[in-house]
């Protein structure tokens, strides 16, 4: 062969051996090369395993999220229980305040007869110190009335002894005489004024005491009828109360059934919640198909509801309109407060022309300004552009 060399100076052929070196570098390199691609496919399975294993952890973060939400969306439900049971303490609490304006107001009648009676009994005190006092100065009338008559005696007597003593002593006893005279006949006149006005002060004094007791008893009876009031005002409270939740469970029931289990429509508390997207397009307030079909669902329940509720009820259904934080400015729509009123102005027209009576409907538009959820990402957003129904007492 061409590739049979030998050695040049001793003749021995060193090309076999050199081949089997080459063959087994070859070798070597055959089997590093194994180990290179074992070691590779190993390396693959364990780096797929870890992205396997990463996944997995990501579905986790994925569903503690998803968790998450429905932790926040429940706190979000319980805040909304806790604002409309304060609501309704409010109401509570102004019908309370209404009770009490009325009993004030017959407190303070009652305190105008307590004035009055303390005035009569002023006076009836007053009669008594006057009367007193007259008395004490009849008494001292007549003490100088019997004064007077021992001193005309007195004078008599001594007018008949000077009588001859001397003529002008006598006149002058004489003119003397006549004036005491003159004092005594006033004094007897004041006098007789005297028991009369006694006489007067004791009729008025009877006369307040009739009207004392007259006043004692009608306190006692305003205060009777004011605690009967207050019984039957409070039992006709909680009797129309419980009267209307009977009908809202009523409601929303029926609802869950017509309407089923869809996540886009849900029932949060006593409120019955429709995201925006079922019922209206992005940035409209013109209604969809889609959406007038639930609301005549809605609205068919409605009225097989209220057709049972008593007519002395005043219950109103209340739309609330809602959209998200991202500011909106149209010609039609110059804020979010005018998509969100036109919304629930929207659902109002179309129940009326369902039948359901206009003065039982209420809309309400409140902008973002009350958000389900206070993040900024688009699940918030959805969240947040929704309509509320909730039926409530006038």
């Amino acid at each position: 062969m061409a590739l049979a060399r030998r050695s040049s100076t001793n003749g021995f052929d060193i090309w076999p051996g050199f081949v089997d070196a080459l063959a087994t570098l070859l070798m070597v390199i055959i089997f590093l090369l194994m180990i290179f691609v074992v070691a590779q496919f190993f390396l693959n399975d364990a780096i797929s395993g870890r992205d396997q294993a990463l996944e997995r952890l990501n579905l986790q973060v994925e569903e503690l999220a998803d968790l998450l939400a429905l932790e926040r969306l429940a706190s979000e439900n319980l805040r909304n229980n806790v604002t409309q049971l304060s609501s309704e303490l409010q109401s509570t609490l102004v019908a309370r305040d209404g009770l009490e304006d009325d009993l004030s107001k017959l407190s303070n009648k009652h305190t105008a007869l307590s004035e009055s009676l303390r005035d009569a009994q002023g006076k009836l005190s007053k009669s008594d110190k006057e009367r007193a006092r007259l008395s004490l100065r009849l008494d001292k009338l007549r003490q100088d009335v019997a004064a007077m008559t021992a001193l005309r005696d007195e004078i008599a007597e001594d007018f008949a002894a000077a009588r001859t003593k001397h003529k002008a002593d006598s006149e002058k006893a004489a003119i003397q005489l006549t004036e005491e005279q003159k004092i005594s006949e006033a004094a007897k006149a004041q006098v007789s004024l005297l028991n009369r006005q006694m006489v007067e002060f004791r009729i008025q004094v009877a006369r307040l005491n009739t009207a004392l007791e007259a006043s004692e008893a009608a306190s006692k009876a305003q205060k009777a009828e004011i605690v009967n009031l207050g019984k039957r005002l409070n039992a006709a409270l909680a009797s129309k109360v419980q009267e209307l939740e009977r009908y809202r469970s009523e409601f929303f029931g029926r609802l869950r059934q017509v309407l089923g289990n869809r996540r886009d429509i849900r029932v949060v508390g006593d409120r019955f919640v429709f995201q925006s997207e079922v019922l209206f397009g992005s940035g409209s307030a013109e209604m969809g198909k889609n959406g007038k079909g639930q609301l005549t669902q809605l609205a068919r329940t409605l009225k097989s509801i209220s057709a049972k509720i008593p007519k002395d009820l005043n219950w109103v259904l209340r739309v609330d309109g809602h959209t998200d934080r991202v500011p909106i400015k149209t010609a039609a729509f110059p804020s979010n407060w005018e998509l969100s009123t036109a919304r629930a102005i929207s659902v109002v027209k179309f129940l009326v022309s369902q039948g359901i009576p206009a003065r039982n409907l209420a809309a309400a538009g409140f902008g973002e300004f009350r958000p389900l959820d206070d993040r900024t990402d688009e699940i918030a957003y959805r969240r947040n552009r929704r309509i509320e129904l909730k039926l409530d007492q006038r």
